[in-house]
């Protein structure tokens, strides 16, 4: 049986795809089996192949790269992790990104080692992305979309809330088992039932929303 991380690659410049294929092909267990030149393309090839991963350009010809994101989620049962890759960290489009559904991002200067560590860790899905990043992202965006608490935040129990705040640090089960002292089943329980609470997707999409909530404030 194979167990490859199959990756898809849009990005609208021919030599970026190129670099990335030859960085993820080159490397045991990754296998870029598609690509896209543009936003609409990117919805398409993810339709056909059905990857693990997509590593998706946010500015794009035809849709963006927010728009293929939001299409590709809605339209599989069980997607593919998506990490935007953009020029610049500190993007309003990258955050629109986030809550669109994408699962990280990374920066196109990354080094290759970053490039192939991102793919196989966002593919694992058990833990944040670069979390200092996505923090800071969250920190300088969320708060201009925060509004009064929303429901879920009373419905949290107290450990939900910790494990949340642990989520947002970028621990991973394993780790918040170790902190709470409890077991990784436990952990896993409650991150499961923080992601059900919040009606995130993922872990990303469960601290933008603590951020956006003001469950959890900048500094």
């Amino acid at each position: 049986m194979n167990t490859d991380i199959r990756v898809v690659v849009a990005d609208d410049e021919r030599m970026v795809r190129t670099a990335l294929r030859a960085i993820l092909d080159a490397e045991p267990g990754l296998r870029v089996v598609g690509e896209a030149a543009t936003g609409a393309e990117a919805v398409s090839v993810v339709r056909e192949l059905r990857p693990d991963v997509v590593l998706m350009d946010v500015r794009m010809p035809e849709i963006d790269g927010i728009r293929a994101t939001e299409q590709i989620l809605a339209s599989l049962d069980t997607p593919p992790r998506i990490v935007v890759v953009t020029t610049f960290e500190n993007d309003s489009y990258v955050y629109d990104a986030l809550r669109a559904g994408a699962a990280g991002f990374l920066l196109k200067r990354a080094a290759a080692e970053d490039l192939v560590q991102a793919v196989r860790l966002i593919a694992r899905s058990d833990s944040l992305l670069f979390p200092s990043a996505v923090r800071g992202l969250a920190a300088e965006y969320g708060r201009r979309q925060a509004s009064a608490a929303p429901p879920w935040v009373a419905r949290l129990t107290e450990r939900e809330a910790d494990v949340l705040r642990l989520m947002a640090a970028g621990l991973t089960n394993a780790e918040i088992a170790e902190r709470l002292r409890v077991g990784p089943a436990t952990a896993k329980t409650h991150v499961a039932a923080v992601l059900a609470k919040t009606g995130a997707r993922d872990r990303t999409q469960a601290v933008i929303t603590a951020y956006e909530s003001g469950f959890i404030t900048p500094g």
